[in-house]
């Protein structure tokens, strides 16, 4: 899409996110939702989130967060929209959605996530969160606390870089039997 671009391919656009969105089964993140557009259709990311404030400001789609990870999804004045407007979406795009999109869709909906980030509370002490992030669900957290920036740093890059090392060995420690001393 051209950054000079015409109102009707401001609209089509639009219509293409609604689209995409009335075939998810379940909310998605603006990363996931980015990438799906483009797998589609060339689109400028400053423009693309636009389109989405536009479509939040106009009820079409609702915008949550849900255990720390903002999600889209279409709304019911969304969907109503998009019945009256889905001609705007040339045939050829549709078709690329249809069949293109549907394997994207499953690799989005399933692929998971390793997050990692660290909150200051004072000077000296940092609160680590590190999370695996699978279908939108937070299927594992850990927390602990830092005693310096760098330190923090530290652990969010190693949960980052080594959380298939990492996460077997903290599940394992946890399902361990321990013998009773005697």
């Amino acid at each position: 899409m051209k950054l000079g671009a015409d109102n009707e391919t401001l609209a089509e656009n639009r219509v293409l996110i609604l689209y995409l969105l009335s075939l998810l089964d379940s909310a998605v993140n603006n990363d996931a939702l980015y990438r799906l557009v483009l797998s589609i259709q060339d689109m400028n990311y400053f423009y693309f989130q636009q389109f989405l404030l536009d479509l939040q400001a106009n009820n079409y789609i609702a915008i949550y967060e849900k255990e720390g990870i903002e999600l889209y999804e279409i709304t019911e004045n969304g969907r109503s929209t998009l019945t009256l407007t889905i001609d705007m979406l040339p045939g050829i795009i549709k078709m690329k959605v249809d069949q293109k999109v549907k394997g994207e869709l499953r690799e989005i909906q399933n692929e998971s996530a390793i997050k990692a980030e660290f909150i200051p509370l004072s000077e000296r002490e940092f609160i680590v969160k590190c999370k695996i992030i699978e279908n939108n669900v937070v299927n594992f957290e850990i927390q602990t606390l830092a005693s310096s920036r760098e330190q923090a740093i530290k652990i969010v890059k190693n949960w980052e870089e080594n959380t298939n090392e990492i996460y077997p060995k903290v599940i394992e420690l946890l399902n361990k039997e321990r013998k009773e001393e005697e």
